[in-house]
Protein backbone atom coordinates (compact mmCIF):
# COMPACT_ATOMS: atom_id res chain seq x y z
CA UNK A 1 0.00 0.00 0.00
CA UNK A 2 1.41 3.35 -0.66
CA UNK A 3 1.94 5.68 2.37
CA UNK A 4 -0.74 8.45 2.66
CA UNK A 5 0.26 12.21 2.62
CA UNK A 6 -0.26 14.63 4.86
CA UNK A 7 -0.15 18.50 4.72
CA UNK A 8 1.34 19.21 8.32
CA UNK A 9 1.90 22.69 8.26
CA UNK A 10 1.17 25.44 5.98
CA UNK A 11 1.93 29.87 6.32
CA UNK A 12 0.93 32.21 3.76
CA UNK A 13 2.12 36.40 3.38
CA UNK A 14 0.47 39.26 1.48
CA UNK A 15 -2.24 39.19 -0.02
CA UNK A 16 -3.14 42.94 -0.79
CA UNK A 17 -3.26 44.25 -4.44
CA UNK A 18 0.37 45.53 -4.40
CA UNK A 19 3.30 44.69 -0.94
CA UNK A 20 5.35 47.86 -1.94
CA UNK A 21 7.35 47.38 1.60
CA UNK A 22 8.02 43.89 0.62
CA UNK A 23 10.42 41.65 -2.13
CA UNK A 24 9.31 38.40 -3.52
CA UNK A 25 11.90 37.07 -1.46
CA UNK A 26 10.24 38.36 2.04
CA UNK A 27 7.35 37.33 1.19
CA UNK A 28 8.59 34.00 0.20
CA UNK A 29 10.39 34.17 3.85
CA UNK A 30 7.47 35.22 5.87
CA UNK A 31 4.98 32.27 4.57
CA UNK A 32 7.73 30.02 5.27
CA UNK A 33 8.12 30.53 8.58
CA UNK A 34 4.76 30.49 9.78
CA UNK A 35 4.68 27.16 7.81
CA UNK A 36 7.80 25.94 8.99
CA UNK A 37 6.21 26.97 12.69
CA UNK A 38 3.13 25.42 12.10
CA UNK A 39 4.25 22.08 10.95
CA UNK A 40 7.28 21.96 14.00
CA UNK A 41 10.20 21.79 11.70
CA UNK A 42 14.10 22.91 11.00
CA UNK A 43 13.93 22.87 7.05
CA UNK A 44 17.60 22.76 7.08
CA UNK A 45 17.44 19.27 9.61
CA UNK A 46 13.87 17.88 8.20
CA UNK A 47 12.78 18.85 5.12
CA UNK A 48 13.82 16.90 2.23
CA UNK A 49 13.19 18.31 -0.56
CA UNK A 50 11.46 21.83 -2.01
CA UNK A 51 9.29 22.56 -5.02
CA UNK A 52 8.89 26.70 -6.68
CA UNK A 53 6.14 27.05 -8.27
CA UNK A 54 7.05 29.66 -10.51
CA UNK A 55 7.45 31.48 -14.41
CA UNK A 56 10.02 32.49 -15.66
CA UNK A 57 8.35 35.46 -17.44
CA UNK A 58 6.27 36.87 -14.86
CA UNK A 59 9.65 36.76 -12.52
CA UNK A 60 11.74 38.29 -14.79
CA UNK A 61 14.54 35.66 -14.12
CA UNK A 62 15.61 32.58 -16.38
CA UNK A 63 15.60 29.78 -14.21
CA UNK A 64 14.24 31.60 -11.33
CA UNK A 65 14.51 28.38 -8.69
CA UNK A 66 18.66 29.63 -8.38
CA UNK A 67 17.05 32.56 -6.39
CA UNK A 68 14.78 30.88 -4.02
CA UNK A 69 17.00 28.45 -1.98
CA UNK A 70 18.22 31.14 0.59
CA UNK A 71 14.71 32.30 1.68
CA UNK A 72 12.82 28.85 1.80
CA UNK A 73 16.21 27.54 3.88
CA UNK A 74 17.04 25.51 1.33
CA UNK A 75 20.49 26.20 0.58
CA UNK A 76 22.28 22.98 -0.86
CA UNK A 77 19.41 21.06 -0.84
CA UNK A 78 17.26 19.46 -3.60
CA UNK A 79 15.17 22.43 -4.84
CA UNK A 80 13.34 22.40 -7.95
CA UNK A 81 10.78 24.78 -9.96
CA UNK A 82 7.48 23.70 -11.56
CA UNK A 83 6.29 25.72 -14.03
CA UNK A 84 2.39 25.47 -13.22
CA UNK A 85 0.25 26.34 -10.42
CA UNK A 86 0.95 26.21 -6.67
CA UNK A 87 -1.35 22.46 -7.14
CA UNK A 88 0.55 20.86 -9.68
CA UNK A 89 4.00 21.08 -6.91
CA UNK A 90 1.33 19.71 -4.48
CA UNK A 91 1.29 16.78 -6.89
CA UNK A 92 4.81 16.63 -7.26
CA UNK A 93 5.37 16.80 -3.87
CA UNK A 94 2.99 14.15 -3.52
CA UNK A 95 4.87 11.46 -6.40
CA UNK A 96 8.36 12.72 -4.31
CA UNK A 97 6.58 11.21 -1.17
CA UNK A 98 4.89 8.17 -2.13
CA UNK A 99 8.01 7.06 -4.77
CA UNK A 100 10.38 7.28 -1.43
CA UNK A 101 12.43 9.99 -2.72
CA UNK A 102 11.58 12.21 0.34
CA UNK A 103 9.27 11.92 3.36
CA UNK A 104 8.66 15.96 3.97
CA UNK A 105 8.22 18.13 1.37
CA UNK A 106 7.61 22.06 1.29
CA UNK A 107 5.81 23.84 -1.49
CA UNK A 108 5.96 27.40 -2.37
CA UNK A 109 4.17 29.22 -4.55
CA UNK A 110 3.94 33.38 -4.87
CA UNK A 111 2.64 36.43 -6.83
CA UNK A 112 4.56 39.55 -6.84
CA UNK A 113 2.27 40.81 -9.75
CA UNK A 114 2.57 44.46 -8.81
CA UNK A 115 6.36 44.29 -10.34
CA UNK A 116 5.22 43.42 -13.67
CA UNK A 117 4.72 46.33 -16.18
CA UNK A 118 3.91 44.40 -19.39
CA UNK A 119 1.28 41.47 -17.77
CA UNK A 120 -0.29 41.91 -21.40
CA UNK A 121 2.93 40.93 -23.12
CA UNK A 122 3.53 38.40 -20.90
CA UNK A 123 0.36 36.58 -21.72
CA UNK A 124 0.77 37.11 -25.28
CA UNK A 125 4.28 34.85 -24.89
CA UNK A 126 1.38 32.04 -24.17
CA UNK A 127 0.25 32.44 -27.34
CA UNK A 128 0.65 30.03 -30.52
CA UNK A 129 3.85 32.11 -32.10
CA UNK A 130 2.49 31.38 -35.27
CA UNK A 131 -1.03 31.32 -35.43
CA UNK A 132 -2.59 32.94 -32.47
CA UNK A 133 0.18 35.49 -30.76
CA UNK A 134 -0.07 37.87 -34.38
CA UNK A 135 -3.71 38.37 -33.73
CA UNK A 136 -2.71 40.62 -30.09
CA UNK A 137 -5.95 39.27 -28.65
CA UNK A 138 -5.93 40.25 -24.70
CA UNK A 139 -6.33 38.04 -22.42
CA UNK A 140 -9.30 39.25 -21.38
CA UNK A 141 -11.28 38.86 -24.98
CA UNK A 142 -10.37 35.21 -25.12
CA UNK A 143 -12.55 35.59 -21.42
CA UNK A 144 -15.49 36.86 -22.97
CA UNK A 145 -15.74 34.27 -26.29
CA UNK A 146 -15.16 31.47 -23.64
CA UNK A 147 -17.99 33.18 -21.76
CA UNK A 148 -20.00 33.65 -24.16
CA UNK A 149 -19.48 30.33 -25.58
CA UNK A 150 -20.54 28.27 -21.81
CA UNK A 151 -23.55 30.69 -21.61
CA UNK A 152 -25.20 29.76 -25.23
CA UNK A 153 -24.40 25.52 -24.28
CA UNK A 154 -25.48 25.76 -21.17
CA UNK A 155 -28.72 28.13 -21.05
CA UNK A 156 -27.23 29.95 -18.22
CA UNK A 157 -27.47 33.51 -18.02
CA UNK A 158 -25.21 36.94 -17.50
CA UNK A 159 -27.31 37.00 -14.20
CA UNK A 160 -26.07 33.40 -13.31
CA UNK A 161 -22.30 34.98 -13.04
CA UNK A 162 -23.14 37.97 -11.50
CA UNK A 163 -24.83 36.15 -8.77
CA UNK A 164 -21.55 34.33 -8.74
CA UNK A 165 -19.72 37.46 -8.23
CA UNK A 166 -21.87 38.88 -5.73
CA UNK A 167 -21.41 35.91 -3.30
CA UNK A 168 -17.63 35.45 -4.31
CA UNK A 169 -17.06 39.06 -3.38
CA UNK A 170 -19.66 39.51 -0.10
CA UNK A 171 -17.80 36.38 1.28
CA UNK A 172 -14.71 37.72 1.25
CA UNK A 173 -16.06 39.76 4.01
CA UNK A 174 -15.23 37.16 6.58
CA UNK A 175 -11.59 36.26 5.55
CA UNK A 176 -9.28 38.73 6.53
CA UNK A 177 -6.82 38.05 4.21
CA UNK A 178 -8.93 39.39 1.25
CA UNK A 179 -7.37 41.85 -1.03
CA UNK A 180 -10.96 42.85 -2.70
CA UNK A 181 -13.34 42.22 0.20
CA UNK A 182 -16.96 44.36 -0.71
CA UNK A 183 -20.81 43.86 0.29
CA UNK A 184 -21.57 43.45 -4.05
CA UNK A 185 -25.33 42.78 -4.78
CA UNK A 186 -25.80 40.70 -8.33
CA UNK A 187 -27.40 44.03 -10.07
CA UNK A 188 -24.05 45.71 -9.06
CA UNK A 189 -22.26 43.41 -11.02
CA UNK A 190 -24.80 43.63 -13.73
CA UNK A 191 -24.30 47.51 -13.73
CA UNK A 192 -20.41 47.26 -13.62
CA UNK A 193 -18.41 48.20 -16.72
CA UNK A 194 -18.11 46.06 -19.64
CA UNK A 195 -14.86 44.50 -20.46
CA UNK A 196 -15.29 42.09 -23.30
CA UNK A 197 -18.58 40.93 -24.02
CA UNK A 198 -20.33 39.53 -21.89
CA UNK A 199 -17.85 39.56 -18.97
CA UNK A 200 -18.11 42.61 -16.49
CA UNK A 201 -15.69 44.20 -14.42
CA UNK A 202 -16.39 42.88 -11.18
CA UNK A 203 -16.61 39.53 -12.76
CA UNK A 204 -12.62 39.52 -13.29
CA UNK A 205 -10.30 38.63 -10.59
CA UNK A 206 -8.19 42.09 -9.31
CA UNK A 207 -4.15 41.31 -9.19
CA UNK A 208 -2.70 40.42 -6.54
CA UNK A 209 0.58 40.06 -4.37
CA UNK A 210 0.92 36.87 -1.72
CA UNK A 211 2.76 34.04 -1.14
CA UNK A 212 1.63 30.19 0.53
CA UNK A 213 4.09 27.66 1.62
CA UNK A 214 2.57 24.30 1.92
CA UNK A 215 4.81 21.50 4.07
CA UNK A 216 3.65 17.73 3.21
CA UNK A 217 4.80 14.66 5.16
CA UNK A 218 4.33 11.04 4.57
CA UNK A 219 2.52 9.34 7.36
CA UNK A 220 5.23 7.84 9.24
CA UNK A 221 6.17 11.61 9.71
CA UNK A 222 2.83 13.14 10.03
CA UNK A 223 2.20 12.00 13.61
CA UNK A 224 5.04 13.42 14.91
CA UNK A 225 4.47 16.65 13.44
CA UNK A 226 0.73 17.62 13.98
CA UNK A 227 -1.91 16.57 15.86
CA UNK A 228 -4.37 17.86 12.72
CA UNK A 229 -3.09 16.11 9.72
CA UNK A 230 -5.02 16.93 6.52
CA UNK A 231 -5.04 14.13 4.29
CA UNK A 232 -4.05 14.61 0.59
CA UNK A 233 -6.63 11.81 -0.40
CA UNK A 234 -6.34 12.20 -3.97
CA UNK A 235 -4.64 14.31 -6.91
CA UNK A 236 -5.17 14.47 -10.63
CA UNK A 237 -4.04 17.15 -13.25
CA UNK A 238 -3.99 17.34 -16.92
CA UNK A 239 -3.76 19.77 -19.79
CA UNK A 240 -5.98 20.56 -23.05
CA UNK A 241 -5.22 22.18 -26.81
CA UNK A 242 -2.56 24.48 -25.83
CA UNK A 243 -4.38 26.75 -29.00
CA UNK A 244 -7.60 28.71 -29.42
CA UNK A 245 -8.21 27.56 -32.56
CA UNK A 246 -8.04 23.62 -31.43
CA UNK A 247 -9.59 23.29 -28.46
CA UNK A 248 -13.17 23.00 -27.11
CA UNK A 249 -14.80 26.64 -26.36
CA UNK A 250 -17.56 27.23 -23.70
CA UNK A 251 -16.69 24.14 -21.25
CA UNK A 252 -13.31 23.14 -19.40
CA UNK A 253 -12.98 19.02 -20.68
CA UNK A 254 -9.23 19.60 -19.19
CA UNK A 255 -10.85 19.97 -15.50
CA UNK A 256 -13.52 16.86 -15.72
CA UNK A 257 -9.92 15.08 -16.89
CA UNK A 258 -8.01 16.21 -13.82
CA UNK A 259 -11.50 15.53 -11.21
CA UNK A 260 -12.13 11.98 -13.00
CA UNK A 261 -8.50 11.21 -11.54
CA UNK A 262 -8.03 12.43 -8.13
CA UNK A 263 -12.07 10.90 -7.09
CA UNK A 264 -10.50 7.55 -8.38
CA UNK A 265 -7.52 7.86 -5.85
CA UNK A 266 -9.74 9.30 -3.78
CA UNK A 267 -12.15 6.93 -3.95
CA UNK A 268 -15.17 9.68 -4.53
CA UNK A 269 -17.72 8.06 -6.82
CA UNK A 270 -20.59 10.49 -5.74
CA UNK A 271 -18.81 13.97 -5.34
CA UNK A 272 -22.05 16.24 -4.85
CA UNK A 273 -22.73 13.92 -1.74
CA UNK A 274 -19.22 13.22 -0.38
CA UNK A 275 -17.34 16.58 -1.27
CA UNK A 276 -18.44 18.83 1.95
CA UNK A 277 -16.75 22.32 0.84
CA UNK A 278 -14.98 23.16 -2.20
CA UNK A 279 -12.51 25.89 -3.66
CA UNK A 280 -12.39 26.11 -7.00
CA UNK A 281 -11.36 28.88 -9.84
CA UNK A 282 -13.14 31.64 -10.13
CA UNK A 283 -10.65 34.29 -12.06
CA UNK A 284 -13.66 34.76 -14.22
CA UNK A 285 -17.01 34.38 -12.16
CA UNK A 286 -18.51 31.93 -14.74
CA UNK A 287 -15.27 30.07 -14.68
CA UNK A 288 -17.05 28.96 -11.35
CA UNK A 289 -19.89 27.37 -12.93
CA UNK A 290 -18.11 25.70 -15.70
CA UNK A 291 -15.51 24.19 -13.65
CA UNK A 292 -18.11 23.08 -10.73
CA UNK A 293 -20.07 21.44 -13.78
CA UNK A 294 -16.45 19.84 -15.09
CA UNK A 295 -16.13 19.12 -11.63
CA UNK A 296 -19.05 16.89 -11.30
CA UNK A 297 -21.06 18.96 -8.65
CA UNK A 298 -23.85 20.22 -10.80
CA UNK A 299 -25.61 20.01 -14.06
CA UNK A 300 -25.98 23.46 -15.62
CA UNK A 301 -29.54 23.34 -15.04
CA UNK A 302 -29.08 22.46 -11.54
CA UNK A 303 -26.02 25.26 -10.61
CA UNK A 304 -28.84 27.47 -11.96
CA UNK A 305 -31.04 25.99 -8.87
CA UNK A 306 -28.25 25.74 -6.63
CA UNK A 307 -27.65 29.20 -7.33
CA UNK A 308 -30.97 29.96 -6.83
CA UNK A 309 -31.66 27.95 -3.66
CA UNK A 310 -28.44 29.49 -2.02
CA UNK A 311 -27.02 26.13 -2.03
CA UNK A 312 -23.86 27.90 -2.88
CA UNK A 313 -23.34 30.10 0.23
CA UNK A 314 -21.45 29.64 2.96
CA UNK A 315 -24.42 27.87 5.28
CA UNK A 316 -25.68 25.92 1.68
CA UNK A 317 -25.60 22.49 0.77
CA UNK A 318 -22.41 22.54 -1.18
CA UNK A 319 -20.67 25.46 0.27
CA UNK A 320 -18.52 27.07 -2.70
CA UNK A 321 -15.03 29.53 -2.58
CA UNK A 322 -16.44 31.07 1.26
CA UNK A 323 -12.72 32.45 1.07
CA UNK A 324 -13.80 35.14 -1.54
CA UNK A 325 -12.21 32.81 -3.89
CA UNK A 326 -9.74 34.97 -6.54
CA UNK A 327 -12.65 37.34 -6.61
CA UNK A 328 -12.46 38.31 -3.22
CA UNK A 329 -9.34 37.45 -2.19
CA UNK A 330 -7.19 38.53 -5.47
CA UNK A 331 -5.36 37.07 -8.57
CA UNK A 332 -2.11 35.14 -7.17
CA UNK A 333 -1.32 33.96 -10.33
CA UNK A 334 0.90 30.66 -9.78
CA UNK A 335 -0.72 30.40 -6.21
CA UNK A 336 -4.20 30.80 -6.65
CA UNK A 337 -4.21 26.77 -5.84
CA UNK A 338 -2.02 27.47 -2.97
CA UNK A 339 -4.51 29.79 -1.23
CA UNK A 340 -7.22 27.34 -1.85
CA UNK A 341 -5.57 24.53 -0.25
CA UNK A 342 -4.88 26.78 2.77
CA UNK A 343 -8.45 27.42 3.22
CA UNK A 344 -9.61 24.21 2.41
CA UNK A 345 -6.81 23.24 5.32
CA UNK A 346 -8.05 25.65 7.70
CA UNK A 347 -11.72 24.66 7.18
CA UNK A 348 -10.87 20.78 7.80
CA UNK A 349 -8.51 21.40 10.66
CA UNK A 350 -11.53 23.70 12.15
CA UNK A 351 -9.65 27.06 12.32
CA UNK A 352 -11.56 29.52 9.81
CA UNK A 353 -13.07 31.82 12.00
CA UNK A 354 -16.12 33.53 11.27
CA UNK A 355 -16.33 31.42 7.59
CA UNK A 356 -15.91 28.06 9.43
CA UNK A 357 -17.65 25.44 7.56
CA UNK A 358 -20.14 22.99 9.69
CA UNK A 359 -19.43 19.34 9.15
CA UNK A 360 -16.80 20.07 6.96
CA UNK A 361 -15.00 16.42 6.71
CA UNK A 362 -13.89 16.43 2.90
CA UNK A 363 -13.07 19.23 0.55
CA UNK A 364 -12.33 19.85 -3.05
CA UNK A 365 -9.42 22.43 -3.92
CA UNK A 366 -9.40 23.26 -8.18
CA UNK A 367 -6.81 25.43 -10.20
CA UNK A 368 -6.46 26.10 -13.40
CA UNK A 369 -3.26 28.51 -14.44
CA UNK A 370 -5.38 31.22 -16.60
CA UNK A 371 -5.63 32.26 -20.45
CA UNK A 372 -4.45 31.03 -22.41
CA UNK A 373 -3.85 27.79 -20.90
CA UNK A 374 -6.01 24.76 -20.53
CA UNK A 375 -3.94 23.27 -17.34
CA UNK A 376 -5.54 21.93 -14.60
CA UNK A 377 -5.31 20.10 -10.75
CA UNK A 378 -7.51 19.16 -8.91
CA UNK A 379 -7.04 18.13 -4.89
CA UNK A 380 -8.86 15.98 -2.43
CA UNK A 381 -8.59 16.70 0.97
CA UNK A 382 -9.91 14.96 3.93
CA UNK A 383 -9.15 15.66 7.80
CA UNK A 384 -9.36 12.42 10.52
CA UNK A 385 -13.04 12.09 10.15
CA UNK A 386 -13.21 12.38 6.60
CA UNK A 387 -11.01 9.32 5.93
Amino acid sequence: MEPRVAVVGIGHAGFAPITAGLSYKELMFEAAQRAYADAQVDPRADVDSFVCCSEDYLEGTSIFDEYVPDQLGAVQRPVQTVAADGLFGVATALMLIRSGAARVVAVEAHSKVSDVLTLGAIEQFAMDPVFNRPLGVPALAVAGLDMNAFLERTGLTEEHCAMVAAKNRTNALDNPRAAYPADVRPEDVEDSAPVYWPLRELEVAGRADGCVVVVLAAEERAGDLTEAPVWLLGAGWSSGSPTLESRTWGEADFVARAAERAYAMAGIEDPGEEIDLAEVDDVYAFKELQHLEALGLGTAGGLAEMLAQGELEADGDLPVNVSGGSLGQGNLFEANGLARLLECAEQLRGEAGERQVDEAYVALVQSWRGVPTTSAAVVVLGNEEGT
